[in-house]
């Protein structure tokens, strides 16, 4: 039981370390045409920016349409930006899962 508390509470330390280094890491988003979003690996969003262009009322559906698909995609990036750094640390090994 001892051994078993032991190795949770080092994984949990692994798990904080790991946080705190793709907290670090910026990933940025811009192959949406007019929006660029930068988020950290943490996926935790750092900005927003739209070009003036798709602030125009008539465009304003157009334009929601597009953000949710640069935030679905910049989200994705992180995911896998995360997934990397995962593979890169090596040591953050889960039972059952490697």
């Amino acid at each position: 039981m001892f051994d078993q508390m032991k190795k949770l509470m080092e994984m949990k330390k692994q798990a904080d370390v790991l946080k705190r280094e793709l907290e670090k890491v910026m990933v940025e988003y811009n192959e949406v045409r007019g929006i660029k979003i930068k988020l950290n690996g943490a996926q935790v969003f750092q900005s927003i920016e739209v070009e003036d262009n798709w602030l125009d009322p008539q465009q304003k559906s157009r334009f929601q349409v597009e953000l949710i698909k640069a935030v679905n995609m910049s989200i994705k990036k992180s995911q896998k930006e995360g997934a990397m750094q995962m593979q890169k640390s090596g040591n953050f090994n889960i039972p059952g899962l490697t």
